[in-house]
C-alpha cells in the first residue's frame, strides 16, 4: 500500500505567500496519497477568512483550512495541523512541513516519501533548498554545542580550522547524507517516530524548535537525512522578518537558552553563553584593529548576557516570549 503524506503548511499573516506555497504543493502530491492541511496560526487579520474562500474558489478538494485558536508559534501552530491529521480521519505515514515561503519541485515530497519508504531506520528526511535565484541556502546543521558557540562568536580562521567538526552550519553535502538537524522549510518525518518522541516542545515560540526535535530523535535512535534530489525554493524570513531585526529579539534569546538547558542542563547552557561572549568580545577586539563590521546586531551581546544573568539562578526554565514576530 503507498505511504500516506499529510502536509502542513502553517500560515501567518501571509496568505497570498501561502496560496503559491499550497499550489505548488498541491502539484508536488499529485502522484502521493494524502491530503494538504493550512494552518492560520491566528493571525487576526482575515487571513483564515481569505484562505478559505480561496480554497473553495479553486476547488481544492485535497486542501483544507483550519485556525490555531493562538498564535504559539512555529511548533505550536505546526503540531494544531498534525494532531488534526488526515481529513478522512486516516493516520497518515509521514508528516511533512512546508514554510508558507517555500515551493517544491513536482518531485520534491515525492523524493522524500521515497528517501524514507528506502530507509526504514531514517526518522526525518528534508530537502536541498534554494533562493529564487537559484543559489542554495544552508539548511543542514550540525547540534550546538559550548564549542560551536565559541567559533561562530570569535571568527577567526585557525580556531575555526581546530573547531571544524564543530560548526554548526557546515558545508552542505553534495549528495544525500546524514545530518545532525534540518531548518523546517520542507522537512518530511516518519508519524510513527513522533508518536514515540513526541511532537515540537511548544514552550519555544520561534526558533530551536526543529534543532531540539531532531535531537530528540537521534536520541531515540532515529537520524535525520538530507536529501539532494528532493528541491525546494524558499524566498526566507517573510513571516519572522528575521532579515530586518534592528535587534535580536526576545523570543531569540529565550529558544537558545531553553535549547542548552534542555538538552544540556543549566550548567552548560552558561558555559556556551560564557564561550559565545568571551569569541564575541575577542572578534570585537579585532574590529576595533581592522575597522570591519560587526556582524550582529545592535547590542547583541549585551542582550545576550543579560539575558542568560537574568534566568541564570532561575528555579524553572526560562519564561519564553508568545507575542508574534512582526
Amino acid at each position: 500500500m503507498m505511504a500516506r503524506v499529510l502536509t502542513v503548511i502553517l500560515n501567518w499573516r501571509t496568505p497570498a505567500m501561502t496560496l503559491q506555497a499550497t499550489a505548488a504543493a498541491l502539484r508536488a502530491m499529485e502522484p502521493i496519497e494524502g491530503a494538504i492541511t493550512i494552518v492560520d496560526n491566528d493571525s487576526g487579520d482575515g487571513s483564515y477568512e481569505t484562505l478559505c474562500d480561496a480554497v473553495a474558489q479553486r476547488n481544492w478538494g485535497r486542501v483544507r483550512v483550519i485556525q490555531s485558536g493562538r498564535n504559539g508559534g512555529f511548533g505550536a501552530g505546526n503540531n494544531a495541523g498534525i494532531r488534526a491529521g488526515l481529513p478522512d480521519g486516516a493516520r497518515p505515514d509521514y508528516v511533512y512541513l512546508l514554510n508558507s515561503d517555500a515551493f517544491p519541485a513536482p518531485d520534491a515530497i515525492r523524493a522524500l516519501r521515497d528517501h524514507l519508504d528506502a530507509h526504514p531506520q531514517t526518522g526525518f528526511a528534508g530537502s536541498h533548498i534554494h533562493g529564487p535565484d537559484g543559489a542554495p541556502h544552508r539548511t543542514a546543521f550540525r547540534f550546538p554545542s559550548v564549542a560551536s558557540e565559541f567559533e561562530g562568536a570569535i571568527r577567526l580562521g585557525p580556531v575555526s580550522r581546530l573547531l571544524r567538526d564543530k560548526i554548526v552550519a557546515a558545508p552542505l553535502p553534495v549528495e544525500t547524507a546524514r545530518v545532525d538537524w534540518l531548518a523546517g522549510a520542507s522537512l518530511m518525518m516518519r508519524a510513527s517516530v513522533l508518536d514515540q518522541i513526541g511532537l515540537f516542545d511548544e514552550s519555544f515560540f520561534l526558533y530551536f524548535e526543529e534543532t531540539e526535535l531532531c535531537h530528540r530523535a537521534a536520541r531515540a535512535g532515529w537520524p535525520t537525512d538530507y536529501v539532494v534530489q528532493s528541491r525546494v525554493e524558499h524566498i526566507g524570513s517573510v513571516s519572522t522578518g528575521m532579515k530586518t531585526w534592528a535587534r535580536i529579539p526576545g523570543f531569540w534569546l529565550d529558544s537558545r537558552l531553553y535549547y542548552f538547558t534542555k538538552v544540556h542542563g543549566r550548567p552548560y547552557a552558561l558555559m556556551a553563553t560564557l564561550a559565545h561572549i568571551t569569541g564575541g568580545l575577542v572578534w570585537r577586539a579585532r574590529l576595533v584593529v581592522q575597522r570591519r563590521e560587526r556582524g550582529d546586531p545592535p547590542r547583541f551581546l549585551r542582550d545576550l548576557a543579560a539575558h542568560t544573568l537574568r534566568h541564570a539562578f532561575a528555579r524553572s526554565r526560562p519564561a519564553l516570549q508568545t507575542r508574534a514576530a512582526e
